[in-house]
């Protein structure tokens, strides 16, 4: 098994330096353990290798956002546990879809309203905006939380920080966001486009 503080200083080297030697070092002592652990939820070493993958990519891609996370073995071992979750519920979901008889997949595309397609990837564009919008930390919690599925306990723990102090930087964040997204949520209210509105707000508090 690595050392934490060897893999810490490689993380550092690669947020701070670009170094890519650094990004190698760490890729090698951490990936097959990450597939393994994959494996407990998705029993599939192809599926695993390409979360695991799909992972290091993003840490490499968007290193200098992640700079604030200080425990990046903690961070990798969670990330990988989430992106497993999320495959089998996705997975899952296909084969319900797939066992369904014609008639009610057929009401299902029939009552498909095109518009309410069109209002969700405005809020979504609207909401992505907002959040950019978050001062940097607090952008950082509110992402890990709400789009990674990261709990706030974990989040105190990869980022250093205490646990009240995520909770009340999560609590600010969607009240910021709250806040910005007003204006364009109390329009969308007197026009009667409601679900989306609904999805949202859902998305936001839960």
């Amino acid at each position: 098994m690595a050392d934490k503080m060897h893999l810490s200083t490689l993380w550092q080297n690669i947020c701070q330096h670009d170094d890519q030697k650094s990004f190698e070092a760490l890729f090698h002592l951490c990936y097959q353990r990450l597939v393994r652990f994959s494996m407990e939820y998705v029993h599939s070493h192809q599926v695993a290798e390409e979360i695991v993958s799909d992972l290091f990519l993003k840490l490499w891609t968007g290193r200098q956002s992640f700079r604030e996370v200080v425990h990046i073995e903690k961070y990798l071992f969670t990330a990988i546990r989430n992106q497993s979750l999320n495959h089998m519920r996705k997975y899952s979901a296909y084969r319900v879809i797939s066992t369904e008889d014609s008639g009610e997949e057929q009401s299902i595309i029939h009552s498909f309203d095109p518009s309410h397609a069109t209002e969700w990837k405005e809020l979504l564009t609207r909401l992505d905006e907002a959040i950019e919008m978050l001062p940097p930390g607090r952008r950082q919690i509110f992402r890990l939380i709400k789009e990674e599925g990261f709990k706030p306990r974990e989040v105190a723990e990869i980022l250093n920080l205490s646990h009240r102090t995520v909770e009340t930087q999560l609590f600010k964040a969607v009240k910021q966001l709250h806040t910005t997204l007003q204006p364009y949520l109390t329009r969308q209210k007197t026009t009667g486009s409601m679900l989306p509105l609904a999805i949202l707000l859902a998305a936001l508090l839960q």
